[in-house]
């Protein structure tokens, strides 16, 4: 049996293995609506916006070796959403099915309530994403909607399925 993952904050030297792991999703996956791999440096510009406004970023690893990583940043931009963040999971493909997503799950979600956030959206890609939305589901998300074939990747229409939780106070006054 495989040893937990460690979960930490992901660091700027971390953006390689987050990097390929991404690549891997957009390449071969529907959670994630690109069509083209963002290189290292787009990785790292995104990371940096995150983590310099103080949003969650995560990253686990065991032996040294990144396994997966999660953030969660805005939900949209104008000022009445600044209390409402959109999570993103991603998961090594050698490492699915070993707790890893759960375990970022969790910290991402402890980790956005003690900011002061009170809400988490999240947007999965292809309503076929069963496992996510299962994880989704076991984190204390509930159901709030699919956007039907609102994308087009693989010479497919795919869904968006809509999940939403509160944090912290959620939203009480």
């Amino acid at each position: 049996m495989l040893p937990p993952p460690i979960i930490r904050p992901a660091a700027h030297a971390d953006i390689s293995a987050i990097t390929a792991i991404y690549a891997h999703a957009v390449k071969h996956g529907t959670a994630t609506f690109e069509i083209e791999p963002p290189d290292e440096r787009e990785m790292a510009d995104r990371f940096h916006a995150l983590t310099e406004g103080c949003f969650p970023y995560m990253a686990a690893e065991r032996n040294g070796a990144v396994l997966g990583y999660a953030y969660a940043g805005p939900y949209r931009t104008r000022i009445a959403y600044r209390y409402t963040l959109e999570n993103s999971i991603y998961v090594a493909p050698g490492c699915r099915r070993q707790g890893v997503g759960r375990a970022l799950m969790e910290v991402l979600i402890q980790e956005a309530g003690a900011r002061g956030f009170r809400q988490m959206v999240a947007v999965i890609g292809d309503s076929a994403q069963v496992a996510s939305i299962a994880l989704h589901r076991a984190a204390g998300f509930k159901m709030a909607g699919t956007l039907t074939a609102v994308g087009f990747k693989f010479n497919r229409w795919l869904d968006t399925v809509l999940m939403q939780r509160p944090l912290g106070e959620g939203a009480e006054p």
